[in-house]
């Protein structure tokens, strides 16, 4: 019996046992790093999303997380419910493994640029999200900041490290990725300073997603009717409007990127008008500062994905490279833009 077969298997077995699930059809779904996922059809209709995690360790987190997409789900926000087990548990324990269920959201996720419409919609899905999380208690879980207090020159360091660890895996791209860290190394040195001294003094933390990107929302015809993967930390609402708002793959590939984000940003502020001004629009320094402290996708052997999820985060670090450059050449423009929110 081969891997696939075998695992498919026991995810029948564990969805009968655990849930009362009778599995018509088992189809895997190649994405994702931290779990095993694959979709069910059962016999009776339902269309389901399972989540195997790939550590027993990982269930407290794998708790605080569905415990915070249910908390969402009740607030009308468009979230998949989460199925309890036998026992009444959102995640459940059997054959040594973390198991989640949740039912499969009508649509897809988004491999293109964002369209405007998507960006507004996105925009008003994450300011309902962030007003309703702003009563939800601090999870434990804190999203790293290193883009905010990190030192500089612990970041160029990195950049040093990371082409020797290109290096040792055979990376198919040193030259080009050896030019890309040459001017990452550039970056953090001519801009971080500056980029910190213009946000504001104080930022707002509360209870966030953590991982509000493209990969975790499902839409359909320019509507989000999924938000899925709940991170679950706490962290600055900026930060995640930031994230989404500069999206690299649409920075990367679309005329309109600006556009989008202007309309993604105008419809957060409406939706969540709590958060100060000041803050909405220090969204794209603090995305800039976040993308110039991260190394994600410069090299891929270590996560051990599937060619097509590994293809895809080499795709993410050549378009957040060209994204970093765009937000650098037009960050006066984006401060004209977004000084007209709320006027």
């Amino acid at each position: 019996m081969s891997e696939a077969d075998w695992g498919a298997e026991l995810t029948a077995d564990v969805l009968e046992g655990r849930y009362g699930f009778v599995v018509d059809a088992i189809e895997p779904v190649p994405m994702g790093t931290d779990t095993i996922n694959r979709r069910v059809l059962t016999t009776d209709g339902l269309r389901l999303f399972v989540k195997e995690y790939r550590s027993v360790a990982d269930v407290d987190a794998a708790r605080a997380a569905l415990d915070m997409s249910e908390y969402c789900r009740a607030a009308r926000l468009p979230v998949p419910r989460v199925w309890t087990d036998a026992d009444g548990n959102l995640v459940t324990i059997s054959e040594g493994r973390v198991w989640a269920v949740v039912d499969e959201a009508p649509g897809r996720v988004a491999t293109s640029a964002m369209t405007v419409s998507l960006a507004e919609h996105i925009g008003v899905v994450m300011g309902r999200m962030h007003r309703v999380l702003a009563a939800y208690p601090l999870p434990k879980r804190v999203q790293q900041s290193r883009w905010r207090t990190g030192a500089v020159d612990d970041a160029v360091a990195k950049c040093d490290s990371v082409m020797v660890t290109a290096l040792q895996q055979g990376h198919d791209g040193l030259w080009k990725l050896r030019v890309d860290l040459g001017h990452r190394q550039e970056d953090l040195h001519a801009h971080v300073h500056r980029l910190r001294e213009q946000l504001p003094a104080t930022l707002v933390e509360q209870a966030l997603h953590a991982d509000l990107t493209r990969t975790n929302l499902i839409v359909l015809a320019d509507a989000v009717t999924g938000v899925i993967d709940f991170r679950c930390a706490s962290g600055l609402p900026a930060w995640e409007l930031g994230r989404a708002a500069f999206d690299p793959r649409t920075v990367a590939n679309s005329p309109e990127w600006a556009a989008c984000a202007l309309a993604m940003v105008g419809a957060y502020h409406a939706e969540n008008p709590g958060l100060s001004l000041a803050e909405v629009r220090s969204c794209a320094r603090v995305a800039l500062l976040y993308m110039l402290f991260s190394f994600y996708g410069a090299t891929t052997a270590e996560y051990g994905l599937p060619q097509e999820a590994e293809e895809d985060l080499k795709q993410h670090w050549s378009e957040r490279q060209t994204t970093i450059r765009s937000l650098l050449n037009h960050l006066d423009d984006l401060d004209d833009a977004f000084a007209r929110l709320g006027t």
